[in-house]
């Protein structure tokens, strides 16, 4: 038992030293079911037209992610997005050096993880390391016929409080990682973000 605890120490101080690799780094956090990993494959499928209006066709099959998924972007400049499984969230820090940019996910659909969800922005707002990142929050799954409004939301969380008292710039989009609604916005986001940061 403690060899198999020291081999999973030695691994994760492994990807403490590498999680800083690369330029360009973009975090994608949020809690376990709101559509991280399906919001990365749909980024890489509108990537090639630009403009994000083609047929997406259905959405790609997902898996909750249990640990890390990296997928670099070439959007003008290569953009590594690193998303951490939302199960991760006490360990999220770990992966803070090096982070440009920061985007956040909301389910749009479930008001019961929307104070969850809250703590959590909260933590990463007030971490020092993410204190130069710009953030992108998104309220995913608006294509679902129970979606809250993004007026409801921000008014929920206090966003515009937590905007005036972050150090960060922060930005809010409306999105559905099903049926594409927002993905340009994104990606438009993220190549600006990324010519100024990286």
């Amino acid at each position: 038992m403690r060899a198999e605890l020291r081999v999973g120490l030695a691994c994760l101080t492994e990807l403490r030293v590498s999680s800083g690799a690369g330029s360009g780094m973009c975090l994608l956090l949020g809690a376990t079911g709101v559509g991280k990993t399906l919001l990365v494959k749909r980024l890489q499928t509108i990537l090639p037209s630009r403009d994000g209006k083609g047929d997406l066709g259905d959405p790609p099959l997902t898996r909750p992610t249990v640990g890390t998924n990296l997928t670099d972007i070439v959007a003008q400049k290569k953009i590594t997005i690193r998303e951490l499984g939302g199960c991760m969230g006490p360990i999220w820090s770990s992966y803070y050096g090096n982070c440009h940019s920061l985007l956040f996910m909301v389910d749009a659909s479930n008001p019961t993880q929307l104070s969850a969800s809250c703590v959590q922005l909260l933590g990463l707002l007030s971490a020092e390391e993410l204190a130069e990142a710009s953030v992108l929050i998104l309220f995913n799954k608006i294509d679902l016929p129970c979606y809250m409004t993004i007026e409801e939301m921000k008014s929920l969380i206090r966003l515009p409080d937590l905007i005036a008292c972050a150090k960060q710039n922060i930005t809010t989009v409306e999105i559905s990682a099903r049926k594409g609604t927002g993905l340009s916005d994104v990606l438009r986001w993220l190549q600006d973000t990324h010519r100024t940061n990286g």
